[in-house]
């Protein structure tokens, strides 16, 4: 009933009689979401704390390795034992602030910009291969190789799915308007990264971009199909297509599986270097394979000197912290408030497990050495940055949730509850992650797209 409909109500005597001195108070008129006071003044109280703890600690943990790493090389070569570690400390800094920047932006704005995103990115990858920095016979640096490409690839290739794929929500299980246009996407991406060469990254982005492709409710017969052409594709790639190491890595990986003696140099190292440290390890800067055995220790090497350093324990307790952050992404994605933020924060998410996966287990001789950094902790500096971009993005999706409580734009009922549903009911062929605003208590999306 709206206050114009209110005098019909009232008789003429009452109509008549003289009102009170005392006016009654006005209705209090509708304030903006953009101007509530919540979003203006509560800021940090918005942002999720379990994920900035996480990431927070394994920085911090990052910060000790780098220094443990490269004291020895700083001195040796600068004279100064925290030269590469600053470098680092300014690479974690730059990366804070786009971080913040990215928490406070409404994560739904980058939906708008998802193909120019694109168009820039496969334009640097073109430049790179053209202008790039020739090291050790790759081209996968700009500007003397403080900028990456393909790092920036990772990132960009989650935003866009999870524009696309919620835009063709209806159409993902058709070949012509699903299947076909996502092999074309992913394929021009990953493969103008592998033509650096850079094998590790092109795996990680049609591993995350296929996954994504599964949660937005593709059919598994046709992820099968594009499976075996990616396995075949793969396989071409390394024993004839690709650069020669790549065949060498997989014939060292085959033959240290059967005896590990016959491992890699590089894994033979860092199996010495968990030997080492045993349980407990041998107390943080006092590894010695990182001085000359182990190749990269700052980079790619960094998990075999914590497992030598902080142990097997040690190591252990960095594993549970990239599974802490994997569990509390998937909880944001699962509590989104569109589908599009639940498929950004989930390929966020898988992104940096993926990621830390690999390094961890070219460290343990699970799969042929790639070159990928640990997330957050190694040295890097495109690396450090983009993968703290895609957390302030993560932030965001979580943000726009709480502000959405703290202004009253979710139901009471459904504050407890999942917005974004993972649907594990593959029989009903239905999208596996559901619908926001699906059912009839379901939330409205925020304003403000």
């Amino acid at each position: 009933m709206t206050d114009q409909s209110l005098p019909r109500f009232v008789d003429e005597e009452t109509a008549s009689a003289p009102r009170p001195v005392r006016a009654t108070p006005r209705a209090t008129p509708r304030v903006p979401i953009d101007a509530a006071p919540e979003t203006r003044r509560r800021f940090w109280s918005t942002l999720d704390g379990y994920l900035l703890l996480l990431v927070g600690v394994l920085l911090a943990i990052g910060l000790m390795m780098v220094y443990s790493t490269t004291f020895d090389w700083s001195f040796q070569t600068w004279g100064n034992p925290a030269t590469v570690f600053m470098q680092h400390v300014r690479n974690v800094a730059i990366g804070g602030v786009f971080l913040l920047l990215l928490a406070l932006i409404d994560y739904r704005r980058w939906r708008r910009l998802a193909v120019l995103l694109l168009l820039i990115t496969i334009g640097t990858l073109i430049a790179v291969l053209l202008f790039g920095d020739n090291t050790f016979g790759a081209r996968r640096a700009l500007v003397r190789g403080s900028f990456q490409p393909g790092e920036l690839a990772e990132l960009v290739i989650v935003i866009y799915m999870a524009a696309w794929l919620t835009s063709r929500r209806t159409q993902i299980r058709s070949i012509t308007y699903g299947l076909i246009p996502f092999g074309v996407l992913v394929s021009i991406v990953a493969g103008l990264v592998l033509l650096q060469p850079d094998i590790s990254t092109a795996a990680t982005i049609v591993v995350v971009a296929g996954i994504m492709f599964f949660l937005a409710g593709a059919d598994l017969r046709q992820l099968a199909v594009a499976g075996v052409a990616v396995a075949i594709v793969g396989v071409l790639w390394v024993t004839r297509l690709g650069p020669g190491y790549a065949q060498g890595r997989v014939e060292s990986f085959l033959s240290g599986a059967a005896d590990v003696t016959q491992a890699d140099y590089h894994v033979q190292q860092a199996i010495k270097a968990f030997s080492n440290g045993g349980w407990t390890g041998v107390g943080l800067g006092q590894g010695k394979q990182k001085f000359a055995n182990l190749p990269a220790p700052h980079t790619d090497s960094i998990f075999a000197v914590i497992g030598e350093e902080l142990g097997v324990l040690g190591a252990m307790a960095v594993v549970g912290l990239y599974i802490g952050l994997v569990v509390r992404g998937l909880q944001i994605a699962r509590r989104a408030v569109d589908p599009f933020g639940a498929l950004l924060a989930a390929g966020l998410t898988i992104w940096v497990a993926i990621k830390a996966l690999l390094n961890i287990a070219v460290m343990t001789a699970l799969v042929p050495p790639t070159g990928a950094p640990l997330p957050f902790i190694s040295f890097g500096g495109s690396s450090l940055v983009v993968l703290l971009i895609g957390m302030g993005l993560l932030l965001s999706v979580a943000r726009v949730r709480a502000v959405a409580q703290l202004t009253k734009r979710v139901p009471a009922a459904e504050r407890s509850k999942t917005v974004a549903n993972y649907d594990y009911g593959w029989r009903d062929r239905r999208s596996r992650v559901s619908r926001a605003g699906s059912g009839r208590s379901a939330e409205q999306p925020v304003s403000g797209r």
